[in-house]
């Protein structure tokens, strides 16, 4: 049951992306305060995190969103929300409209109207560029998050009492994440601020997208939690949960992962991903999945190795990526993925060196 049922309509928009013909963006129309993830207590942390899961979603709420492309007037599209309260957008662009070289983030504004006054808000989309011939595609519990979910049943409930107890600056992240993904890519550049449709800010040198088997109401909470580990920021591919079969079923998280990914890969068709992941809920298998069936595209898997022995599925998604010439990196700790990087061509030569020196200085004992 909703805490506020009766506060004010507030829009809690997620990053979007675009190429050059279409534009794509969701926001969420609730009745709930903005989470402010401070630590300020156990108790407080927790009303904070339940509050986010009691949101009231509003159903059939308008909402407009604007868009600008540079030297011409913004566009409104007009918007309803479904019965989760979600709005997706997903605009035809002009021909005429801008695409940069590199990547970067462009500011859109969502309008609507609560008791009868006028809100607006920025939301960012980003946009990859002409230039980016590869991106990142990461998922995030165990892989740049640390949840211990691997095992039984109390596992599970342990890291559900993290997320409600503990704030996003209290959570353990994954050893050596920042590093490997900084040097893929580069941190958090994406600045908040009062801004207008159509402005851009740069991002990092690789674009990174993240999906996740999580429900979209830790959308901030996760934000929050990338912003503070200086990870590189991205569009989050989260999930809408409910007590049913589609949330819970042992199926669940490869093929909302994999739904996520074919969207993302269908969005780039001229550049190449690298898949990263952890198996405690079957990366390996879906990643391979997407590989084998886009050769192509698939510039690299990583799997960070957090259970115990393969599997069989994993054992034979294993062999088939060896025979498809696909590179896979497994490992513990990603410490030990820097050769591979290099090995790939995935790093310049100074951001390979930048990782053997970050080890070096963790590990001298490291044989690079």
């Amino acid at each position: 049951m909703p805490f506020l049922p009766t506060a004010p309509v507030r829009i809690q928009p997620y990053f979007g992306y675009r190429n050059r013909e279409r534009l794509r963006i969701t926001a969420r129309a609730l009745r709930s305060r903005v989470g402010r993830f401070e630590k300020r207590g156990k108790w407080r942390a927790a009303k904070t995190m339940l509050g986010q899961f009691a949101s009231h979603e509003v159903a059939e709420f308008p909402v407009e969103l604007e868009i600008a492309r540079p030297g011409a007037e913004s566009q409104r599209h007009q918007g309803l929300t479904d019965k989760e309260g979600f709005v997706h957008f997903d605009i035809r662009l002009d021909p005429e409209w801008a695409y940069d070289e590199g990547p970067a983030w462009e500011t859109v504004v969502f309008h609507w109207k609560t008791e009868g006054e006028e809100q607006c808000l920025d939301a960012h989309v980003i946009a990859p560029g002409t230039d980016t011939k590869l991106a990142v595609i990461s998922d995030i519990d165990d892989t740049i998050i640390e949840t211990g979910i691997t095992g039984d049943f109390r596992k599970v409930m342990r890291n559900w009492r993290r997320v409600l107890m503990q704030m996003p600056e209290e959570r353990i992240i994954v050893p050596g994440a920042d590093v490997f993904y900084n040097a893929l890519g580069g941190g958090d550049v994406l600045t908040a601020g009062e801004g207008h449709a159509g402005e851009t800010q740069p991002t990092t040198a690789r674009p990174f997208f993240y999906v996740s088997s999580s429900p979209w109401n830790l959308f901030s909470y996760l934000v929050t939690y990338i912003r503070g580990r200086g990870l590189p920021l991205g569009p989050i591919f989260l999930r809408d949960w409910g007590l049913n079969r589609e949330t819970f079923g042992s199926s669940s998280h490869g093929a909302h992962k994999r739904a996520a990914i074919d969207g993302i890969l269908g969005a780039y068709p001229d550049m190449k991903f690298a898949l990263i992941g952890d198996d405690s809920q079957g990366d390996l298998t879906a990643f391979a999945d997407v590989a084998l069936e886009n050769p192509d595209r698939v510039r690299a898997i990583f799997i960070r190795k957090v259970g115990d022995a393969m599997s069989p599925e994993e054992l034979n998604a294993k062999a088939k990526l060896k025979a498809a010439n696909i590179p896979l990196w497994l490992g513990a700790s990603y410490d030990t993925g820097h050769k591979f990087l290099a090995s790939v061509g995935l790093l310049a030569d100074e951001e390979a060196r930048a990782i053997v020196d970050s080890v070096e200085r963790t590990d001298p004992s490291i044989a690079v």
